[in-house]
């Protein structure tokens, strides 16, 4: 699922998108997910996304 346009969405639904798209599996040897993203809460590192400042993408290139 395509993450949701910022012209098209509600705050709530980007913070749902985040949420349960990087929800913590809490299994930290098979997920890796936080080591992508620095050590830092998925929510953190996309709360400009989620607030409307910057496109999901723009965001998820800095981290690759």
């Amino acid at each position: 699922m395509r993450p949701p346009e910022i012209e098209h969405s509600t705050r709530e639904e980007r913070y749902e998108y985040i949420a349960g798209k990087f929800r913590c599996r809490n299994n930290c040897e098979l997920c890796g997910l936080c080591q992508v993203y620095g050590g830092k809460d998925p929510l953190i590192v996309y709360g400009d996304y989620i607030e409307g400042k910057e496109d999901f993408y723009v965001i998820a290139r800095k981290y690759r």
